[in-house]
C-alpha cells in the first residue's frame, strides 16, 4: 500500500512529507528562523528528513548536500527539492551521519536538527521515532556528531546544533570545545513544560 503524504507550508515554500518521514514542527521552524547562510557557503544539512533546511539553506548557498539514514527522507527531500526549484543546488545521499559525506574539510556550515529527546528505549521503532529518540540522556547522536563534526568544517565553518535543555545543553558546550570548537548558544525558545529548544553553534 503506498505510503500518504501531507504537505506542510514554510514562508512561500511547500513541502510534502511522507507518513514515514518526521513532519517539520515548531524545533524545524525556530531552526529556520535563525538560518544565517552566505551565498558563497557550502553547507551539509544532517538528518535532512522532508528536507526543509536544506531547501532553505540552498534558496542563499553555493551548493547543499542533504543526508538522511531514513530512505523514505531522501525520496522526500530529493522531491521536495524539485518542487522548491533548488535541485541544481541540492544534493541528497543516504547514510549514518556523515558516512556518506566525502571528502572531509568541505563545508562552510553543518545544520543538524538532532534526535534529541530522552527515551527509555535507546532508539525508536519507527523512522520517524528515530528522528527524535535520543536515548536515555537524549545525547545517543548529538555526542557522535560532536566527535564527529570538526573533520568536516572549513576554517571559520560553523556547526548548528539544535537540542532541547532536557538533553544537556552545557554538555554540548563542554563536548563541542574539547573537539577545538568555539561553542556558544545562539537562540533559545522556551516551550511549557520546563523545556527550551536551544541552538548551539560551533565554529571551527
Amino acid at each position: 500500500m503506498p505510503s500518504s503524504t501531507k504537505r506542510v507550508f514554510y514562508a512561500d515554500h511547500v513541502f510534502h512529507v511522507d507518513e514515514n518521514v518526521y513532519e517539520p514542527a515548531e524545533d524545524s521552524f525556530f531552526f529556520a528562523e535563525n538560518l544565517s547562510i552566505k551565498s558563497d557557503d557550502v553547507v551539509l544539512d544532517m538528518g535532512t528528513g522532508c528536507g526543509i533546511l536544506g531547501i532553505l539553506a540552498a534558496a542563499r548557498a553555493s551548493c547543499v548536500v542533504a543526508g538522511d539514514i531514513n530512505p523514505f527522507a531522501v525520496r522526500c527531500a530529493k522531491e521536495n527539492a524539485a518542487l522548491n526549484h533548488v535541485v541544481e543546488k541540492c544534493s541528497v545521499v543516504q547514510g549514518d551521519l556523515f558516512a556518506p559525506v566525502s571528502p572531509v574539510g568541505q563545508f562552510d556550515a553543518v545544520l543538524f536538527n538532532a534526535p534529541y529527546l530522552p527515551t527509555e528505549g535507546s532508539e525508536g521503532d519507527s523512522w520517524v521515532e528515530q528522528a527524535w529518540i535520543g536515548g536515555v540522556s537524549g545525547r545517543n547522536v548529538i555526542d557522535r556528531f560532536i566527535v564527529e563534526v570538526p573533520r568536516y568544517l572549513k576554517a571559520g565553518g560553523q556547526a548548528f546544533l539544535l537540542q532541547s535543555t532536557l538533553s544537556g545543553v552545557e554538555e554540548t558546550l563542554q563536548r563541542f570545545r574539547a573537539s577545538g570548537l568555539n561553542a556558544n548558544v545562539a537562540a533559545q525558545r522556551d516551550l511549557p513544560f520546563f523545556e527550551s529548544l536551544v541552538l548551539v553553534v560551533a565554529e571551527r
